[in-house]
């Protein structure tokens, strides 16, 4: 007779997965830092988004490296080609022995606009195959100021059983008691590095202390930005113009007619004095 007592492997399995510590740090290397902020600066101000790979180890979700997607111009955008550039950059980082598990992925952001339809929507499709994953937000416009806008988000548990039964209904709000702020829940950030980048930094540091002209002459990637904003700038001109335009209709029909006027009425004066003397 078999001893119940023992279990199967599959039994051991399900129940470790029950029990499955939460998420509470999310620990990335300081390379996979850098890659993210010189993707994001370099197009900045357009919005940009990559991969993110690594392990899940218990209650820490640990981020070792991480590949940028392509920019395509929106009638060139094809999903197959997304997917299939993908799966060609995870190939080739497993064949040089590279963590290639995908734990999420970044995107940048311009002051803080990154709570969007669309972000719910990309964390559900991620969900579905991946249990535990983040979405690290970088924001440039905030990081020139002298703070690292980097964030890690996840979907709040509450509001996905709302958004897979569809049951966004009032009472169900609060009934569950969310609101916005409770959509999404932030994770503590840990940067993490390998003894020999920390040995490697060490002798690297100057004896004499960097200024910030030093740094400043760093800062390549303002010629994008720059034109960026131009071209802002012109597409709120030309709003502004063609408002302008609106107003100025009404208006301008009545000063033809009041200056139409005035020429008939000195014309008739005319014609008045003449015939009377």
């Amino acid at each position: 007779m078999a001893n119940p007592t023992v279990l199967s492997f599959l039994q051991v399995a399900a129940a470790t997965e029950e029990v499955a510590p939460p998420l509470r740090v999310v620990q990335i290397e300081g390379l996979v830092i850098l890659k993210i902020i010189k993707h994001c600066k370099e197009f900045s101000p357009a919005l940009v988004t990559g991969q993110l790979l690594g392990l899940d180890v218990g209650s820490v979700l640990e981020v070792t490296n991480c590949f940028p997607f392509p920019i395509r111009d929106e009638e060139e955008e094809i999903e197959a080609d997304g997917a299939n550039y993908q799966l060609e950059m995870m190939r080739c980082l497993r064949e040089v022995n590279v963590d290639n598990n995908t734990v999420g992925w970044y995107q940048s952001t311009l002051l803080g606009s990154f709570q969007t339809v669309e972000l719910i929507e990309t964390f559900m499709n991620y969900q579905e195959n991946i249990k535990r994953c983040v979405c690290i937000i970088y924001d440039p416009s905030r990081s020139n100021q002298g703070v690292l806008a980097l964030k890690a988000l996840k979907l709040s548990d509450a509001f996905m059983d709302l958004y897979r039964n569809n049951n966004f209904s009032g009472e169900k709000l609060r009934e569950k008691n969310l609101s916005w702020v409770d959509i999404f829940e932030e994770i503590p950030i840990k940067v993490s590095n390998s003894a020999l980048v920390s040995a490697f930094m060490t002798e690297l540091e100057a004896d004499t202390p960097v200024t910030q002209c030093d740094y400043d002459r760093l800062q390549l990637s303002t010629n994008p930005f720059l034109e960026r904003n131009v071209e802002f700038l012109i597409e709120c001109m030309d709003d502004l113009s063609m408002e302008q335009q609106k107003v100025s209709a009404p208006f301008s029909f009545f000063l033809s007619f009041c200056n139409k006027f005035f020429i008939f009425t000195n014309s008739y004066q005319f014609f008045l004095t003449q015939v009377l003397y």
